[in-house]
């Protein structure tokens, strides 16, 4: 597959390009006090024309035999901003009344995160720190999160591949 700029993206979101589209596929989690679990998820990057990519991403567990989703899981919404020499700023809300900002750097199809800085409603678990992979693996977006929430050290949540959907 030949890759091409998305039309009207804005110079400061090339780094990015390769990101641009809906992705979908299936992953594991588990941390201490959560049973391992699988689950599907929807990745959607897109763009209007100025210099931020939109994020969305939602989630459903599925059950690990029929693939069958169980319940709907997270969900986040946020904003991707490409700064001078590849940094990434990434703020992030998430379904469970917790936000974040993320600072980072773009070197190729490869991206790490760290979490910058946190916000956790009274109700919401508290993230004190987190790391984020993203990269393109022969054709599929890999993501990794590890996380340290509720009193433990920072360690492997969430991993995936997801397959780019065809344009609507």
């Amino acid at each position: 597959m030949v890759f091409t700029l998305p039309e009207g993206l804005h110079e400061e979101l090339y780094p990015l390009a390769w990101l641009v589209g809906t992705w979908r596929g299936k992953g594991r989690g588990e941390y201490p006090g959560t049973p391992a679990f699988e689950y599907a998820q929807e990745v959607s990057f897109n763009h209007d024309g100025r210099n931020f990519l939109n994020y969305f991403s939602r989630s459903w567990i599925i059950d690990p035999e029929t693939q069958e989703i169980i319940h709907p899981a997270a969900s986040e919404v946020g904003y991707w901003r490409v700064k001078p020499n590849n940094v990434l700023e990434v703020v992030l809300a998430h379904n469970t009344g917790i936000a974040e900002g993320w600072l980072g750097v773009v070197e190729g199809a490869k991206i790490q995160l760290a979490m910058d800085q946190g916000y956790s409603t009274p109700t919401a678990k508290v993230v004190t720190a987190g790391s984020r992979l993203y990269g393109l693996v022969e054709g599929e977006l890999f993501m990794a999160y590890d996380m340290a929430a509720e009193g433990q050290t920072l360690q492997s949540h969430t991993w995936a591949s997801l397959e780019r959907q065809p344009d609507a």
